[in-house]
């Protein structure tokens, strides 16, 4: 394999590894909050034992993210040098507020929260813990609008061979970004309801501390199904701006060769791509993916066919990646919806197939969003910067193929180990249950 081959695997094995944990920090910071000021507002200390569970697991999480992120911006340096001389101007300006800013002030208010609990009054520390939470997701707006300019750049121009900015609030702006943060954002909040969901499901089971278990259920519950709802309609406007922005990326992952108005869509479907057509396409609903791509059932969806052959995303992955993601997403809201109604006909500890698949269902999320991912850069190929700039030639000169292929290696082995870590002290401490007293949150020994 040569660099672009390596490098490029290299990054998605540290980027797809980096994200099983930032999804769960979004939705397990917000979680975390809600239950400290439930006990602010009630006085209950059962949200009192909620806010010191569920925080200890998002601490652990939030650590090992924190370890897994940093090796992304020395790859943009060292791999990905001449990507980073061309769009540095540009791409870096989001990513240095959200280290700067972002960053600061989530780990700053995580850290006054670990330690603050016999220091601060119960609003100030509950305070503390949103604040947390709006820093951590903060970043990750800041993280996707870097993004999203390499899939619709904007705001830019071309001048000495480099694109240099010109217009930042476009960037801040950009409707692709607002568009895919939400979007993320909403994924993570259903992968930290489901998370809840699946340890509490493990303890119902068991009938480990019914009340709590029951309560925490519940309430994940009902975030993960306005969370679903949240990911339907941003999903549907991102689908919108795709077919506008990257027609190319839409065409895969619809499988569309030809240029058609009132495109139907094919509940049936296998791309044949080396014939450039579908080898198999039935069960269709006639004009359904125009009306998906512009709200417009008589719309023009433009087929791969109008576009080069080197242009063109690799078929298959991006097609296959969107409609398992869709398949599992309408799954989990079904799930959700479920899992809310559900009180209303027995109680959870009653009915254990469910609480089973609960616990089965809890990988799905994360499984999902990695869809996503896969969906969103691979359907940007061949550009790493979408109309602007190639992937090939965006390597470094300065690094030999050995050498990627080394600190692969190395990445892969550093990032197994810390990934047995974080799955041994999460189903460790998640095991353990809640503390039965409350005699101050988790000690500094124990956090480190």
């Amino acid at each position: 394999m040569d660099v672009l081959a390596l490098s490029r695997l290299q990054f998605a094995v540290t980027t797809m590894f980096h994200f099983i944990f930032v999804p769960l920090t979004l939705g397990l910071s917000v979680l975390t909050a809600w239950f400290e000021t439930r006990y602010v507002k009630t006085g209950d200390e059962t949200y009192l034992r909620m806010t010191k569970f569920w925080g200890k697991l998002f601490l652990i999480n939030f650590a090992l993210g924190v370890v897994t992120g940093i090796t992304q911006e020395f790859q943009f340096g060292m791999n990905w040098a001449e990507y980073s001389r061309y769009v540095g101007d540009i791409f870096g300006a989001p990513l240095a507020i959200e280290a700067t800013a972002a960053f600061f002030l989530e780990s700053v208010f995580i850290g006054v929260w670990i330690f603050g609990w016999d220091k601060l009054s119960k609003k100030g520390h509950a305070t503390v813990m949103c604040l947390a939470a709006f820093g951590t997701n903060l970043s990750a707006l800041l993280i996707l609008l870097a993004n999203a300019w390499m899939q619709k750049p904007v705001g830019f121009v071309l001048r000495n061979n480099r694109a240099e900015l010109n217009d930042f609030l476009a960037v801040a702006t950009n409707p692709y970004g607002l568009i895919k943060f939400a979007h993320t954002l909403t994924s993570g909040y259903m992968v930290a309801g489901y998370f809840v969901m699946g340890i509490a499901a493990w303890h119902l089971i068991k009938k480990n501390e019914i009340d709590f278990f029951t309560r925490s259920f519940k309430t994940a519950a009902m975030f993960s199904l306005l969370a679903g709802i949240a990911v339907a309609a941003t999903g549907d406007f991102h689908a919108v701006e795709i077919a506008k922005s990257q027609p190319t990326k839409f065409a895969a992952m619809e499988s569309v060769w030809e240029t058609q108005k009132g495109a139907p869509m094919h509940l049936l479907l296998w791309p044949d791509e080396a014939n450039e057509r579908n080898a198999v396409a039935g069960a269709s609903v006639p004009g359904a993916l125009s009306f998906l791509a512009f709200h417009d059932t008589n719309a023009e969806v433009k087929g791969l066919k109008s576009f080069p052959k080197e242009e063109r995303p690799p078929v298959l992955p991006v097609y296959l990646s969107f409609r398992l993601m869709a398949i599992l997403g309408g799954l989990m809201l079904g799930l959700s919806l479920l899992a809310v109604i559900m009180p209303r006909w027995k109680s959870f500890v009653d009915f254990k197939i469910f609480l089973y698949i609960m616990l089965a269902a809890l990988p799905l999320p994360y499984i999902t969003v990695q869809l996503g991912w896969l969906v969103a850069e691979l359907g940007r190929q061949p550009w790493i910067v979408y109309g602007v700039l190639k992937t090939a030639g965006s390597t470094s000169s300065a690094v030999s193929a050995a050498q990627v292929a080394f600190s692969l290696a190395g990445f892969t082995v550093l990032y197994g180990v810390l990934g047995v870590i974080d799955i041994y002290l999460l189903i460790k401490y998640a095991k353990i249950g809640p503390e039965k007293a409350v005699p101050g949150m988790i000690p500094a020994k124990e956090v480190a």
